[in-house]
């Protein structure tokens, strides 16, 4: 039995726990403005044609420049760059220009890409779907980098205890 079996929604995070899936780092532009965000929720879609998709939380502030944007960033992390995490995941570019604050290029079209990250891609975003308290944003990949080799990335048990920037 499960931790946490008083209802369904308990079920699910103690099963998402247990999985310990890789969290991601997302980074968007649009007009003049860049931020980047945590991602806990995203898993490829697809194989033929390969499809990606990522869920924003409506609260933070990547969320209200990704509907402005064609084009997404997403980034793993190694397991020991868990400073990145942090910047991405408990500061917001509500307050503070997160890329003040970490090593980075202009990926395609224009895409912020983290130099630090162990592998990237950029997608095109094709479509968004609204899913209540987050919105999902399905992605065709369309450039990237990942090593044949990467190293341990940044799962949910190693910034399970961070205090988010914005509440979910």
């Amino acid at each position: 039995m499960l931790a946490n079996s008083e209802s369904e929604s308990y079920v699910l995070d103690d099963l998402a726990a247990a999985a310990d899936a890789p969290v991601y780092l997302v980074t968007v532009a649009a007009d003049d403005e860049r931020s980047g965000c945590l991602v806990g929720f995203a898993s490829q879609t697809g194989i033929d044609p390969a499809r990606f998709l990522v869920c924003l939380s409506k609260a933070n502030h990547t969320y209200r420049v990704a509907p402005r944007a064609e084009f997404m960033a997403v980034h793993l992390v190694s397991a020991k760059n868990t400073g990145l995490a942090e910047l991405f995941g408990a500061e917001t570019g509500d307050e503070i220009d997160k890329f003040d604050r970490c090593r980075w290029r202009p990926g395609p079209h224009g895409v912020p890409v983290l130099i630090d990250a162990v592998a990237w891609f950029s997608g095109r975003i094709l479509t968004r779907y609204d899913f209540g308290d987050h919105v999902g944003f399905l992605l065709a990949p369309v450039d990237g980098e990942a090593p044949a080799d990467a190293p341990a990335v940044l799962r949910f048990h190693h910034v399970a205890a961070m205090r988010p920037g914005h509440p979910a």
